[in-house]
């Protein structure tokens, strides 16, 4: 192990660390964060200060000052052939089995997730890097416990890697006694070591960028792309990089956010997960915004519908593909009845997708894929489409639309039962977990607490009345945590639980759940 006065290491040992964060791996990543370190503090403190705001009541509307940039014609770089069609992806960890069998899934593209499904203890972002590695190298094979062989087929889905947000650090390397980026760390270091055999291959780096609330972070990402490839000789545009659109601002944001990416970019996701998160998050300290049940929450309510059509319409007059969003649910197999159901649900949201002119759409499980083919192939005859472009006007009211609907008991205690179930898991360093029949991930969690928080500040009711308080809140916490700790062991149910309350009760609102669980991590 190497150590300099710029990059010192604190973390536990990983018998894969050598091989990946070498020290020419370690000084590129070092002038990543020199060169890149400064603006994202900068874009971080922005963020701060248009919360702050909102607070204030200044609601977000289409930015006057780039108004040319949404009126004038212009469209991205041609999309490169292996992207032309994707009208099925799939979505998970950057585990080894689990990344195998989603590239043998028969899914178009795979999406290799080390951000919302993956938790970042140090083993599994350093062994994420080993498997991504030899997905690149086609030499990625697994063999389990009772002597199965797991290998990759003879024409695996194409690869995209999703790095952390730019709110999250890695805390096992520091550049002048800092933690770097956890988006840099994360492309750095898969850049580092796979960007020149993919092009060797005649394959690109291809890439998803979450949770960006603004066109200038989008600029940063397109100059950290330019200054890699301009760092290792590759021509400039060889990146592509599709943005999830889950975040309220970044609906604002959309032809600004393409435009900045323009050399680089192959469209946007419907995050639609994250993206009722954002909404709860930015608008959380007004009464008038306080949201339902999440289950009433649906795709066809108003200020979510109307986040599709607009960036639908955008994408396919930027000449950009217009992804779909998670269709979470798994198969059910000692089940039939409930495994119908849940199929006639994925059948309808695939539905709603392809006729309103989505280019593809994303499914959490293998099982799913031959669905979600079926409805892309039945209605969508050609690669894509991103010839249809039906003409939409979407205001700044139909985006802050408020759904209406109800708080129930049920809605409540389901919120603190995934909740804590999910925090359980990711402490233990499981990002990825099945619940009641759902492949749930952070996202989930965070539309949990939030709800909670919001419920609680505001003093929300109950659909039978009963005020929503901080003391019912806590008594139904405490009676979950000792469910759980029947089946769970060790202290991971305590600090879900503890986490939780912290959060829940406390007088601000906490950002984001991972960055405050992320102290329980090694």
């Amino acid at each position: 192990m190497f150590a300099t006065q710029e990059q010192q290491i604190p973390h536990p040992a990983c018998e894969s660390e050598s091989s990946i964060l070498t020290a020419e791996a370690a000084r590129f990543l070092t002038k990543l964060s020199k060169a890149f370190e400064p603006r994202r503090q900068q874009l971080l403190e922005a963020r701060r200060e248009r919360q702050r705001e909102i607070d204030r009541g200044n609601m977000p509307d289409f930015l006057a000052e780039t108004a040319h940039i949404r009126q004038s014609e212009w469209k991205v770089a041609p999309l490169p052939p292996a992207l032309l069609d994707r009208r099925v992806e799939i979505t998970g960890p950057v585990e080894r089995k689990m990344m195998i069998n989603a590239m043998n899934s028969g899914a178009n593209v795979f999406m290799a997730d080390l951000e919302d499904s993956t938790s970042p203890m140090w083993e599994n972002v350093i062994e994420g890097q080993v498997n991504l590695r030899d997905a690149v190298n086609g030499t990625i094979e697994y063999t389990s416990p009772e002597g199965k062989r797991y290998q990759l087929c003879q024409n695996p889905a194409v690869l995209m890697v999703r790095p952390r947000g730019w709110h999250l650090d890695e805390k096992h390397f520091l550049v002048d006694g800092q933690p770097v980026s956890a988006s840099l760390f994360d492309f750095g270091l898969f850049w580092f070591h796979n960007a020149r055999t993919l092009v060797k291959n005649w394959q690109r780096p291809y890439f998803y960028l979450p949770k960006l609330e603004s066109h200038l972070e989008a600029r940063l990402w397109n100059d950290v792309f330019v200054f890699a490839q301009q760092e290792s000789g590759i021509a400039h545009g060889t990146i592509r990089a599709t943005v999830l659109v889950e975040t309220i601002l970044a609906a604002f944001e959309m032809d600004e956010i393409l435009w900045e990416l323009k050399d680089h970019c192959a469209g946007l996701n419907c995050g639609r997960w994250d993206y009722i998160f954002s909404f709860i998050k930015k608008f959380r300290n007004h009464p008038g915004f306080v949201l339902p049940d999440r289950a009433q929450v649906t795709m066809d309510r108003h200020f979510l519908s109307s986040y599709v059509d607009l960036l639908i319409h955008t994408c396919h007059r930027r000449g950009a593909h217009a992804m779909g969003g998670m269709a979470a649910q798994i198969p059910i197999k000692n089940d039939a009845a409930a495994n119908t159901a849940a199929m006639k649900r994925v059948r309808q949201d695939k539905l709603r997708e392809v006729w309103a002119g989505h280019d593809g759409t994303w499914v959490a499980h293998p099982g799913l894929v031959p669905l979600a083919r079926e409805v892309f192939d039945t209605y969508m005859r050609l690669p894509n489409q991103i010839g249809r472009r039906p003409e939409v006007h979407i205001t700044a009211a139909d985006l802050l639309t408020v759904p209406q609907g109800e708080i129930t008991e049920d809605g409540l205690t389901r919120n603190i039962d995934v909740g804590l179930q999910y925090l359980a898991a990711w402490v233990r360093g499981n990002g990825c977990v099945p619940i009641y029949n759902l492949m749930e991930d952070a996202a989930t969690a965070e539309i949990c607490r939030a709800q909670l928080w919001q419920w609680v500040k505001h003093a929300a009711r109950l659909s039978d009345g009963r005020a929503i308080t901080a003391t019912l809140v806590e008594d139904m916490i405490q009676r979950q945590g000792d469910k759980l700790r029947e089946s769970i062991p060790g202290q991971a149910v305590e600090q879900a639980c503890r986490t939780y309350q912290e959060m829940i009760f406390s007088p601000d609102f906490p950002d984001f759940l991972t960055l405050r669980a992320y102290a329980f991590l090694d």
